[in-house]
């Protein structure tokens, strides 16, 4: 069954898809702003998360995991340091705020910054609609031949079988990231991805089956935690790493590099040539690509020499080394691990495979459907983003959408990061504003829209 609300006065301004920390710090930047409009000034919004409660990155909120950005770059400081959806209001919330303080870090632990994306979640629950997977954006035309809205039908929580359609002026598309895997990899019960990883080790440890060994495809972050928390939680297991580089590359978190995250940067990135743009890719992947923290590598490396000094090595390195098959068994994998140098190949038996091979951006094509095709794109086929985080359209299109988490090859390295999502959200809000005020001069809505 299927209900369009298509009547002038439930045209919503913005319909955020997904409700990650973008499109959450984009609901409190209009919230804040509504609280201080008046009626006609106000933004209506509304968000759809296809999961059935908020979560963010659950599988990888390792107990002792800390954030790898300062506190003060959470969902509102760096666009409203008044505000009171900070971490530090959640912190004094809790009661935690002295506590905190007395711990001298810039790095909450990453299950507590997940608590404050949580604390603030459920205080914009009247925007958002949870278990509401969008399955289309429409475009929708105006007697004049404007594509002026789109419809964005979604499931109905509780009855996936049924659809609702709402139509907006204006969409925020912030899906977040999915898993990404060597061609050809299928998950399995003996096969993750580490997007997954503290369920799956508790529901292995509760079941008691005994492991032998486990290895660990990845040289990032995300890999030296999995080794790091499968060492520890299995304490008679082997934990192999499998990597291409000779050892963990540091990240790069000193002052001036870190400059790259900066809201300015974004400028400076935006402006550039598309050869500049690379250049700074390529200059600062080190900031976040494939790098770990020092500390971490330290205490792995610290790890490794105390079980070779004690005669029984658990953790184990297959490095400048690639995975190049894998046969499933009846009761284990055969993992085979070519050393690159040499060429010489070995086969690893193991009971599990970890996939800590990181993320790519969700197909935005996909979600878009026939939407997609009037977005302008550049000669590598990517889509155009405006600087305000707005797609760029063919003329006929002034209906908006707004794109977060998929831009770096138009806005950065921040684009996936949390480090500038506060002040993104005030310039999606500045533009949606300022675009509605240029459309209440220009003309007023048509009550007849048809399908484009």
């Amino acid at each position: 069954m299927n209900a369009l609300h298509d009547e002038p006065d439930a045209i919503h301004d913005v319909i955020g898809i997904g409700f990650g920390p973008s499109n959450l710090a984009l609901a409190i930047a209009i919230e804040e702003h509504n609280a201080g409009a008046t009626p006609e000034s106000r933004i209506r919004a509304e968000f759809l998360e296809r999961q059935p409660s908020f979560g963010w990155h659950r599988g990888m909120l390792i107990d002792d995991a800390t954030m790898q950005v300062s506190f003060l770059k959470d969902l509102v400081t760096m666009r409203n340091p008044t505000s009171d959806f900070t971490f530090l209001c959640f912190l004094r919330e809790r009661g935690r705020l002295v506590d905190f303080l007395n711990a001298k870090t810039l790095f909450p632990l990453r299950i507590e910054f997940h608590e404050y994306f949580e604390w603030a979640a459920a205080r914009l629950a009247h925007l958002v609609g949870y278990d509401s997977e969008v399955l289309s954006v429409e475009p929708v035309r105006s007697d004049e031949g404007e594509v002026r809205w789109f419809d964005v039908t979604s499931r109905v929580p509780g009855s996936p079988e049924r659809t609702v359609t709402r139509r907006a002026r204006n969409i925020s598309v912030a899906v977040g990231l999915e898993p990404h895997l060597p061609p050809g990899t299928t998950l399995s019960e003996r096969v993750w991805h580490n997007s997954e990883l503290v369920p799956r080790v508790a529901e292995l440890a509760a079941s008691g089956t005994p492991v032998d060994r486990i290895l660990v495809l990845g040289a990032g972050q995300s890999g030296a935690e999995a080794v790091d928390y499968l060492h520890r939680s299995f304490p008679d297991t082997e934990i192999c790493a499998v990597f291409a580089k000779y050892g963990y590359t540091p990240a790069d978190d000193s002052p001036f590099a870190n400059r790259i995250f900066d809201p300015e940067a974004v400028d400076v990135y935006f402006r550039s040539a598309p050869e500049v743009k690379q250049s700074l890719v390529d200059y600062h992947r080190s900031t976040n690509y494939s790098v770990v923290d020092m500390d971490l590598i330290e205490s792995l490396y610290a790890t490794m020499y105390r079980e070779k000094v004690l005669g029984r090595e658990r953790l184990l390195l297959r490095n400048v080394s690639r995975i190049r098959d894998v046969q499933a068994r009846d009761d284990r994998l055969d993992v085979t691990v070519e050393y690159l140098p040499t060429g010489e190949r070995e086969i690893i038996s193991s009971d599990l495979l970890v996939h800590a091979t990181g993320y790519r951006p969700r197909d935005l094509d996909a979600l878009l459907g026939r939407a997609s095709k009037l977005c302008l794109r550049d000669d590598k086929d990517a889509v155009l983003v405006g600087r305000d985080h707005r797609v760029e359209f063919t003329p006929e299109v002034t209906a908006g959408i707004y794109v977060q988490g998929a831009t770096e090859h138009t806005h950065g390295l921040t684009s996936t990061l949390l480090s500038t999502t506060a002040v993104r959200s005030g310039e999606i809000l500045d533009s949606l504003l300022a675009h509605r005020a240029g459309d209440a001069a220009a003309r007023t809505d048509c009550p007849t829209p048809t399908a484009a």
